[in-house]
């Protein structure tokens, strides 16, 4: 499977562009928002890309991120949606606004999409609700770890017992999702309070978990 391209752009069309990769060509297909995104021909370009395989057809989809690829792959299991409507979807909302739309079961921004109907969101918005945390920590992965989280170097003849470990994962994980839940919209205090609660009933939590405990806290209720 190929995963990932890097090269120069040959030439861009309405739906795709041709990437030269030392010298082989390939088309690939990809959403309005991502091929306004990219450079013009002639200039270096690197995409994530998926493979769709069918007994007649081999066709690349390009993505500027893990998380825009990981919900192509998502939604096109979804019924009724294709490649095309996947495209359409991530192209009037972005990665980010698909995760936004999904976790909070807003299915009337999928259905914005050109060609996706109300039955289709809705379809789109029950299924993969569960999934939007472990996408959002897929595009969150790299955040840094706060200076201060950082471990102090213990004392070579120090005596004193040890303190219990701290998850080696939990400054980064709070940090991806305070980031995540950012992007979806809510203020920096309500963010930082769920995903408190969240890690202090579950310290050892990783992004996605985090992520899904602390939108259970800022549900409405009732």
């Amino acid at each position: 499977m190929i995963g990932r391209l890097a090269g120069r752009i040959e030439y861009r069309a309405e739906d795709h562009v041709l990437i030269d990769v030392r010298g082989v060509g390939y088309v690939v297909h990809c959403s309005d928002r991502t091929l306004g995104a990219l450079p013009g021909p002639g200039e270096p370009v690197a995409l994530w890309t998926d493979l769709l395989v069918r007994e007649d057809l081999l066709q690349l989809y390009g993505f500027l991120t893990l998380g825009e690829r990981e919900w192509h792959r998502l939604l096109m299991r979804v019924q009724g949606v294709g490649a095309k409507a996947s495209l359409a979807i991530l192209g009037a909302l972005g990665a980010d606004g698909v995760s936004r739309a999904v976790a909070l079961g807003d299915w009337s921004a999928i259905k914005a999409a050109k060609g996706v109907g109300p039955k289709t969101a809705q379809r789109v918005v029950n299924e993969l609700r569960d999934k939007a945390p472990s996408v959002m920590a897929l595009d969150h992965a790299g955040a840094s770890v706060p200076l201060a989280d950082a471990p102090e170097p213990a004392a070579a003849d120090a005596e004193a017992p040890e303190p219990a470990p701290r998850p080696a994962a939990a400054a980064p994980a709070r940090a991806e999702a305070l980031s995540a839940l950012g992007n979806l919209g809510y203020a920096p205090g309500e963010a930082a309070a769920a995903v408190a609660e969240a890690q202090h009933e579950t310290p050892e939590a990783d992004t996605a978990t985090l992520i899904r405990a602390a939108l259970r806290r800022l549900a409405p209720k009732g």
